[in-house]
């Protein structure tokens, strides 16, 4: 092992050690701005679902995080990745109770918990995604997931942001990431079929005329990352270029279990992975000079009004580790 990987992995391995949960602080940090008027607060994290003591301290930090301040998160953006391993039982699984009703509390979280798929969630069960779009039908959960794709405005009454939800689980993408799968179950991607239609409809989606000051669009992979998985080229390629004409101000990911920040020179989209929420974590690398790249445990809180979004990357104490604001005009400011 050379130097700088032994240095990395010494760094991750304290930054694990120290979110699990053994010494949690409920002092409120990072709360500055959480007042401001017309505000509106989200919680999110990808990732989340190993069921194993990361996932446990991430969810219980994100809780004290929101329980000891002055907001009350209006939604939780859940990034993919939400079931990995084999889980029996479909929607009848106790999973559904343990691992996300339970785990994130309606008293806390009362809102929708608007969900996208990730690669394991439909390879690591057959016909796991079909599993999760079914879930959202019952009356009684917060779990949202209408589709494989689908669009939000929020808040109901005079929305300041459309969110368009993405399948990235595309063929060029998810083969080469289970290599050991191949011509042994299902296809754990979308069908030449379905993708062809999710583009139509994107491209569709992004021409409308502008309804809410803010467009954001999130999905599981990252178009560019500074984690093992690099830059994702099918997303840069297919999408990059409507991102761009269109000026989509935010893109939102999980997949490379870390917390990151990147801001690409000459591009108008800002660019978060938030895929540290229990899942074990990946080494950071240099893909890119980023404002932002940990390898530690977290969640992150998205702040949106009508003028500028803030978003905070928060590790499982609930301390804020990074903060940017941007403003319509594109300027993004680092706190």
């Amino acid at each position: 092992m050379s130097v700088l990987t032994r240095r990395r992995a010494l760094k991750t391995l304290f930054c694990s050690s120290a979110s699990l949960g053994l010494n949690l602080s409920p002092r409120p940090a990072g709360a500055e701005g959480l007042e401001a008027a017309g505000d509106h607060h989200f919680m999110m994290l990808g990732d989340f679902g190993s069921m194993e003591k990361p996932m446990e301290a991430v969810a219980a930090g994100m809780a004290r995080y929101v329980t000891t301040r002055p907001l009350r998160p209006e939604g939780l953006w859940l990034l993919g990745d939400n079931f990995y391993k084999e889980t029996k039982g479909g929607v009848k699984s106790p999973r559904w109770r343990t691992g996300f009703e339970d785990l994130y509390p309606e008293k806390v979280f009362p809102g929708p918990c608007w969900a996208m798929l990730g690669n394991h969630d439909y390879h690591d069960n057959v016909d796991g995604e079909l599993t999760h779009l079914a879930y959202a039908t019952k009356p009684d959960t917060r779990w949202k997931l209408p589709a494989k794709y689908y669009r939000v405005e929020w808040p109901l009454q005079k929305p300041v942001a459309t969110f368009l939800v993405l399948d990235t689980n595309w063929r060029s993408i998810n083969e080469p990431l289970h290599q050991s799968s191949i011509g042994k179950r299902n296809p754990w991607w979308l069908s030449p079929e379905e993708e062809k239609a999710q583009n139509e409809w994107l491209a569709a989606e992004l021409a409308k005329p502008r309804t809410t000051p803010w467009l954001i669009c999130l999905g599981h992979h990252p178009f560019y990352s500074n984690g093992p998985h690099s830059d994702t080229q099918p997303l840069v390629e297919k999408w990059g270029p409507l991102f761009q004409q269109h000026g989509v101000h935010l893109y939102c990911c999980g997949h490379d279990h870390d917390l990151q920040h990147l801001e690409l020179e000459a591009l108008k989209t800002s660019f978060v992975v938030s895929g540290a929420g229990g899942a074990r974590l990946t080494e950071i690398r240099d893909h890119h000079k980023a404002p932002f790249n940990q390898a530690v445990y977290g969640f992150s809180h998205l702040q949106v009004n009508a003028t500028r979004l803030l978003l905070r990357h928060l590790d499982a104490n609930g301390q804020q580790l990074h903060a940017f604001t941007k403003t319509l005009d594109g300027k993004v400011t680092i706190l």
